[in-house]
């Protein structure tokens, strides 16, 4: 590698690293009054897509999608602003390891992992997704004869985004994953699972998937 390319890289890594910490500084002056207003998310998008291009951390990349989806109908409905809060938390208590990924052991996955079957059968996603949007997970899982939308008794699959953080249990999507627990623990046919284990199991029905993935892995799940 040439001094020039090193040097290039070097650089990047800076430029990406003081975005990050900008952004763990933004998001606790957002929260610290303990709302998120519309133009405080505006606000932050303004500064995602300023900042996002030169970046290659798949987190900002995640939340710039998660607030573009936000704003794309010109509303903010409780569950987006609840989920929003919920990521920029992670980030203001620097609860990310950035660039890693969940760990299985901290979350109440089914172990061993079920079989997946996308045919007739309903997904629910919630967190934050390597895969992309919600709505793209959704799309996925629609082209295969699944159905996805909000928890209830007919969902088959709760499957939990790859950045999830060792404090769920006090975020807003941790209370779905306790609600799927207890519907577990009182018979109820559902299975919690990991993001990597859904591709996985996504690109073995259909390897067309391989070609959407925005970071795809090999860990297992």
């Amino acid at each position: 590698m040439s001094d020039n390319a090193r040097d290039g890289q070097f650089s990047q890594a800076r430029i990406n690293d003081r975005q990050v910490t900008e952004l763990i500084g933004l998001a606790r002056g957002l929260l610290a009054d303990g709302v998120l207003d519309d133009g405080e998310i505006h606000f932050l998008h303004k500064w995602l897509v300023a900042n996002g291009a030169a970046s290659e951390n798949p987190l900002i990349k995640n939340l710039t999608d998660q607030i573009n989806d936000i704003l794309a109908d010109g509303v903010v409905d409780n569950e987006e602003r609840r989920d929003l809060f919920a990521t920029l938390s992670a980030f203001a208590a620097n609860d990310f390891e950035l660039g890693e990924f969940l760990k299985a052991t901290t979350l109440p996955l089914c172990n061993p992992a079920p079989d997946v079957t996308f045919n007739g059968n309903r997904f629910t996603f919630t967190g934050t997704f390597v895969f992309g949007k919600r709505k793209d997970c959704e799309k996925a899982a629609a082209e295969l004869g699944g159905t996805a939308g909000a928890l209830t008794k007919k969902t088959k699959f709760l499957v939990i985004g790859e950045y999830a953080t060792s404090s769920w249990i006090q975020s807003s999507f941790g209370r779905k994953i306790e609600k799927a627990v207890e519907m577990r623990e009182n018979g109820i046919d559902i299975a919690l699972i990991s993001e990597a284990y859904w591709r996985k199991q996504l690109g073995a029905h259909d390897k067309k998937t391989v070609f959407v993935l925005r970071n795809p892995i090999t860990a297992a799940p």
